[in-house]
């Protein structure tokens, strides 16, 4: 047996070594043939895996499909990547780093959902920290996207960074840990010697946009493949999943208290709206009173004499009885007519 391992690890180190290979290039000339000497370089693969970078990428549970969508992206994309099953909402978050050190990682990408439509992103250094908090917006996914691009499955990325990232500590620190986290590891035994794309981190808007792009061997240039989506930044933290507070963005918005300024500015505008047909109802009645009174009847009326004012200070005197003329009812008349 023993001598069955020596000679296994002498085969293995004559594979590591590279090869000296000659081969005759026919142009014709039987007589005098060129005889040319490569060398082949030892395969990349067969290196030794030092950095053992795993992550973890799950979420919880009220996830919808695009999460699930973009998450399954990012393991595939992401060869040293772990999966796991949804945790429940009701757990805390400190119970990430035991799932971590169970399924033997080091890091951790965790998709929170809440109230079914905003999505946050845990990326955290387990189990001693420190960690990010990320609100997720505009996702698009592979299969939205259709890009013309393709790229080697398992192939190793290049990582670009805005130079940004260089000017500010949290950016630096953000900047660590990206590379820690999706960067795939040297000679990963999933992974293969080629890099073909590049994963770049570009700051706009105090937001960090992330893009994937192939790189094409011709004229080196740029394709994109996907998927592409929006990381704005909360808090930084000492912990892993929790702690003291490093960095927290001045600028954040809750996504809850901008829905309530959407609403509040469209119930002002519903407001101005009503008012303004108020505003009009008020003139039209206005206009219609000015219609019914004719201006122009008074102009050949003439204003009567003022007579003074008659101030009676006695009793007016009583008027002479008036002879009460007798008028006979109809029975009356009847009985005459019949004398």
């Amino acid at each position: 047996m023993a001598a069955f391992k020596r000679k296994r690890g002498a085969h293995a180190t004559a594979e590591k070594t590279a090869k000296k290979v000659k081969f005759v290039v026919d142009d014709g000339n039987t007589e005098q043939d060129a005889v040319h000497e490569i060398v082949v370089p030892a395969p990349v693969s067969m290196g030794k895996w030092t950095n053992k970078e795993r992550v973890l990428i799950f979420s919880s549970r009220g996830i919808n499909f695009r999460t699930r969508h973009l998450m399954q992206d990012l393991r595939t994309m992401m060869p040293h990547s772990k999966a796991d099953t949804k945790m429940d909402r009701k757990d805390k978050l400190f119970v990430v780093n035991e799932v971590c050190e169970i399924k033997n990682c080091n890091k951790c990408i965790f998709f929170e959902a809440k109230k079914k439509q905003d999505l946050y992103m845990w990326i955290s250094n387990c189990p001693h920290g420190p960690s990010a908090k990320f609100l997720v917006q505009n996702i698009h996914t592979l299969a939205e996207l259709k890009m013309t691009g393709n790229c080697l499955k398992g192939s190793r990325p290049l990582l670009s960074f805005d130079p940004t990232f260089d000017k500010e500590p949290h950016y630096a620190l953000l900047k660590e840990l990206f590379i820690q986290t999706f960067s795939t590891p040297r000679y990963h035994p999933k992974s293969q010697p080629f890099v073909d794309h590049v994963f770049t981190f570009t700051i706009a808007d105090n937001r960090i946009w992330f893009r994937n792009y192939q790189i094409i061997e011709e004229d080196a240039s740029l394709v994109e493949i996907g998927p592409r989506f929006v990381l704005n930044l909360i808090k930084i933290f000492q912990g892993s999943f929790g702690g003291p507070t490093l960095y927290e963005n001045p600028g954040f918005q809750s996504p809850n208290l901008h829905r309530r300024q959407l609403r509040l500015a469209a119930a002002a505008k519903v407001r101005e709206k009503q008012t303004l047909k108020e505003m009009q109802k008020e003139k039209r009645t206005a206009a219609k009173e000015d219609l019914e009174k004719d201006v122009t009847a008074d102009v050949f009326l003439t204003p009567a004499e003022e007579k003074p004012a008659l101030i009676q200070t006695e009793p007016p005197e009583p008027q002479a009885g008036k002879k009460h003329k007798f008028k006979p009812s109809k029975r009356q008349r009847q009985q005459m007519a019949r004398r």
